[in-house]
Protein backbone atom coordinates (compact mmCIF):
# COMPACT_ATOMS: atom_id res chain seq x y z
CA UNK A 1 0.00 0.00 0.00
CA UNK A 2 2.46 2.93 0.54
CA UNK A 3 4.60 1.58 -2.38
CA UNK A 4 1.63 2.70 -4.56
CA UNK A 5 0.51 5.97 -2.59
CA UNK A 6 4.89 6.55 -3.03
CA UNK A 7 4.03 5.69 -6.67
CA UNK A 8 1.24 7.97 -6.95
CA UNK A 9 2.91 10.86 -5.11
CA UNK A 10 6.17 10.67 -8.01
CA UNK A 11 3.20 10.70 -10.91
CA UNK A 12 1.53 13.73 -9.20
CA UNK A 13 4.75 15.81 -8.42
CA UNK A 14 7.14 14.70 -11.60
CA UNK A 15 4.00 16.03 -13.78
CA UNK A 16 3.34 19.28 -11.98
CA UNK A 17 6.77 19.70 -12.47
CA UNK A 18 6.74 18.89 -16.31
CA UNK A 19 3.58 21.38 -16.68
CA UNK A 20 5.15 24.14 -14.55
CA UNK A 21 8.49 23.95 -17.22
CA UNK A 22 5.88 24.16 -20.20
CA UNK A 23 4.13 27.11 -18.45
CA UNK A 24 7.99 28.95 -17.92
CA UNK A 25 8.64 28.21 -21.82
CA UNK A 26 4.96 29.58 -22.71
CA UNK A 27 6.10 32.29 -20.37
CA UNK A 28 9.06 33.14 -22.24
CA UNK A 29 8.25 34.39 -25.46
CA UNK A 30 5.16 36.16 -23.65
CA UNK A 31 5.01 40.29 -23.29
CA UNK A 32 3.35 39.63 -20.23
CA UNK A 33 6.36 39.25 -17.79
CA UNK A 34 4.15 38.99 -14.55
CA UNK A 35 2.48 35.25 -15.59
CA UNK A 36 1.53 32.79 -12.83
CA UNK A 37 3.96 30.03 -13.35
CA UNK A 38 5.19 30.93 -9.91
CA UNK A 39 1.96 30.57 -8.03
CA UNK A 40 1.39 26.84 -9.97
CA UNK A 41 4.72 25.92 -8.82
CA UNK A 42 3.32 27.19 -5.50
CA UNK A 43 0.23 24.91 -5.56
CA UNK A 44 2.04 21.90 -6.75
CA UNK A 45 4.01 22.23 -3.32
CA UNK A 46 0.87 22.35 -1.40
CA UNK A 47 -0.53 19.02 -2.70
CA UNK A 48 3.16 17.64 -2.38
CA UNK A 49 3.12 18.24 1.27
CA UNK A 50 -0.61 17.10 1.68
CA UNK A 51 0.03 14.26 0.01
CA UNK A 52 3.05 13.73 2.26
CA UNK A 53 1.14 14.17 5.16
CA UNK A 54 -1.01 11.37 4.45
CA UNK A 55 1.74 9.19 4.70
CA UNK A 56 2.50 9.83 8.31
CA UNK A 57 5.56 10.94 9.66
CA UNK A 58 6.76 7.69 10.53
CA UNK A 59 6.17 6.12 7.16
CA UNK A 60 8.49 9.27 6.15
CA UNK A 61 11.39 8.47 8.42
CA UNK A 62 11.04 5.38 7.23
CA UNK A 63 11.89 6.68 3.84
CA UNK A 64 14.03 9.46 4.74
CA UNK A 65 15.81 9.26 8.54
CA UNK A 66 17.98 12.19 7.63
CA UNK A 67 16.68 14.24 5.18
CA UNK A 68 13.15 15.98 5.08
CA UNK A 69 11.43 15.57 1.87
CA UNK A 70 8.84 18.15 2.15
CA UNK A 71 8.88 21.09 0.06
CA UNK A 72 10.23 24.16 1.01
CA UNK A 73 7.52 26.92 1.51
CA UNK A 74 8.16 30.41 1.03
CA UNK A 75 10.07 32.25 4.13
CA UNK A 76 7.38 34.55 6.46
CA UNK A 77 7.08 38.10 4.79
CA UNK A 78 6.79 40.95 7.38
CA UNK A 79 3.99 43.92 6.57
CA UNK A 80 4.49 45.67 9.80
CA UNK A 81 6.34 45.42 12.77
CA UNK A 82 5.30 47.66 15.99
CA UNK A 83 7.39 48.25 18.71
CA UNK A 84 4.55 48.26 21.22
CA UNK A 85 3.87 45.89 24.06
CA UNK A 86 0.32 45.17 22.76
CA UNK A 87 1.27 44.39 19.56
CA UNK A 88 3.94 42.07 20.42
CA UNK A 89 1.28 40.48 23.55
CA UNK A 90 -0.81 39.71 20.47
CA UNK A 91 1.57 37.54 18.61
CA UNK A 92 2.11 33.91 18.72
CA UNK A 93 4.52 32.65 21.18
CA UNK A 94 6.43 29.38 19.51
CA UNK A 95 9.35 27.81 21.05
CA UNK A 96 12.06 25.55 19.63
CA UNK A 97 15.35 25.28 17.89
CA UNK A 98 18.68 26.18 19.54
CA UNK A 99 19.60 29.81 17.45
CA UNK A 100 16.26 30.50 19.45
CA UNK A 101 16.78 29.56 22.33
CA UNK A 102 20.08 31.15 21.99
CA UNK A 103 18.77 34.69 21.09
CA UNK A 104 15.90 33.97 23.71
CA UNK A 105 18.40 33.70 26.67
CA UNK A 106 20.42 36.20 25.20
CA UNK A 107 17.42 38.58 24.86
CA UNK A 108 16.77 38.02 28.44
CA UNK A 109 19.42 38.64 30.05
CA UNK A 110 20.49 41.33 28.24
CA UNK A 111 17.39 43.54 27.59
CA UNK A 112 14.18 41.56 29.58
CA UNK A 113 14.04 45.26 31.08
CA UNK A 114 14.09 47.17 28.13
CA UNK A 115 11.23 48.37 26.20
CA UNK A 116 9.87 46.27 23.31
CA UNK A 117 11.64 48.55 20.87
CA UNK A 118 14.85 48.62 23.04
CA UNK A 119 14.76 44.70 22.74
CA UNK A 120 14.00 44.47 19.24
CA UNK A 121 17.42 46.52 18.73
CA UNK A 122 19.41 44.27 21.22
CA UNK A 123 18.11 41.54 18.22
CA UNK A 124 19.49 43.44 15.45
CA UNK A 125 22.96 43.24 17.31
CA UNK A 126 22.94 40.05 17.26
CA UNK A 127 21.65 38.97 14.40
CA UNK A 128 23.97 42.00 12.25
CA UNK A 129 26.92 39.95 13.70
CA UNK A 130 25.54 37.11 12.41
CA UNK A 131 26.00 38.61 8.81
CA UNK A 132 29.28 40.07 9.47
CA UNK A 133 32.51 37.94 8.61
CA UNK A 134 34.14 39.94 11.93
CA UNK A 135 32.00 37.58 14.02
CA UNK A 136 30.90 34.08 14.27
CA UNK A 137 27.94 32.92 11.73
CA UNK A 138 25.76 31.54 13.88
CA UNK A 139 23.02 33.00 16.80
CA UNK A 140 24.55 30.74 19.38
CA UNK A 141 28.18 31.60 17.99
CA UNK A 142 28.03 34.67 18.39
CA UNK A 143 26.38 34.73 21.69
CA UNK A 144 28.80 32.53 23.36
CA UNK A 145 31.54 34.31 21.87
CA UNK A 146 34.64 34.54 23.96
CA UNK A 147 33.22 32.71 27.05
CA UNK A 148 36.38 30.81 28.05
CA UNK A 149 37.89 33.66 30.43
CA UNK A 150 35.63 35.34 33.29
CA UNK A 151 34.80 38.90 32.08
CA UNK A 152 36.57 38.47 28.67
CA UNK A 153 33.56 37.29 26.79
CA UNK A 154 30.77 39.34 24.54
CA UNK A 155 27.84 39.13 26.70
CA UNK A 156 29.35 39.26 30.05
CA UNK A 157 26.12 37.32 31.65
CA UNK A 158 28.10 34.34 30.08
CA UNK A 159 31.04 34.96 31.67
CA UNK A 160 30.71 37.02 35.03
CA UNK A 161 31.02 33.61 37.04
CA UNK A 162 27.14 34.01 38.30
CA UNK A 163 24.34 31.13 37.51
CA UNK A 164 21.96 32.81 35.47
CA UNK A 165 18.23 31.80 36.15
CA UNK A 166 15.16 32.01 34.29
CA UNK A 167 12.87 33.57 37.20
CA UNK A 168 10.33 35.61 35.30
CA UNK A 169 8.55 33.82 33.00
CA UNK A 170 6.36 36.35 31.58
CA UNK A 171 9.50 38.78 30.12
CA UNK A 172 10.70 35.30 29.21
CA UNK A 173 7.71 34.92 26.71
CA UNK A 174 8.20 38.50 25.78
CA UNK A 175 11.56 38.34 24.38
CA UNK A 176 10.95 34.88 22.60
CA UNK A 177 8.36 36.45 20.56
CA UNK A 178 10.98 39.07 19.44
CA UNK A 179 13.48 35.89 18.89
CA UNK A 180 10.85 34.10 16.95
CA UNK A 181 10.12 37.46 14.95
CA UNK A 182 13.73 38.35 13.92
CA UNK A 183 14.26 34.63 12.73
CA UNK A 184 11.62 35.23 10.27
CA UNK A 185 12.93 38.03 9.21
CA UNK A 186 11.73 40.59 10.48
CA UNK A 187 13.19 44.38 9.34
CA UNK A 188 16.33 45.50 10.72
CA UNK A 189 16.15 49.29 10.78
CA UNK A 190 16.27 50.59 14.58
CA UNK A 191 20.32 50.95 14.73
CA UNK A 192 21.95 51.92 11.62
CA UNK A 193 23.52 48.11 11.11
CA UNK A 194 25.55 48.21 14.16
CA UNK A 195 27.33 45.58 15.88
CA UNK A 196 27.96 47.20 19.14
CA UNK A 197 25.99 48.35 22.38
CA UNK A 198 26.65 49.18 25.50
CA UNK A 199 24.91 51.00 28.66
CA UNK A 200 24.50 54.60 29.14
CA UNK A 201 26.17 53.95 33.00
CA UNK A 202 29.11 52.50 31.03
CA UNK A 203 31.86 54.20 28.88
CA UNK A 204 34.01 51.12 27.17
CA UNK A 205 36.89 52.45 25.74
CA UNK A 206 35.78 50.90 22.28
CA UNK A 207 33.01 53.17 22.01
CA UNK A 208 35.35 56.04 21.16
CA UNK A 209 36.55 54.50 18.50
CA UNK A 210 33.38 53.53 16.56
CA UNK A 211 30.11 55.13 14.74
CA UNK A 212 26.98 55.57 17.48
CA UNK A 213 24.14 55.18 15.02
CA UNK A 214 21.28 55.09 18.00
CA UNK A 215 20.37 55.37 21.20
CA UNK A 216 17.46 53.70 22.46
CA UNK A 217 16.14 53.12 25.89
CA UNK A 218 19.25 52.43 28.25
CA UNK A 219 21.93 51.27 25.10
CA UNK A 220 23.96 52.82 22.59
CA UNK A 221 24.57 51.65 19.70
CA UNK A 222 27.48 51.51 17.26
CA UNK A 223 28.83 50.75 14.07
CA UNK A 224 32.59 49.41 13.34
CA UNK A 225 31.69 50.90 10.01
Amino acid sequence: MLYLRLLCLSFVVCFGLATSVHAEARLSTSTNPTGSSADHLERLMGMENRALDALGSERLELLSPKTSVRAKRRPHEFTVVKYDRAWLDDQDFVAGGEEWECLTEALYFEARGESVKGQFAVAEVILNRVKSARFPSTVCGVVNQGTGKRYQCQFTYNCDGKAEHISEPAAYRRVGKVARLMLQGAPRLLTGGATYYHTHAVRPSWSRKFSKTASIGDHYFYSRG
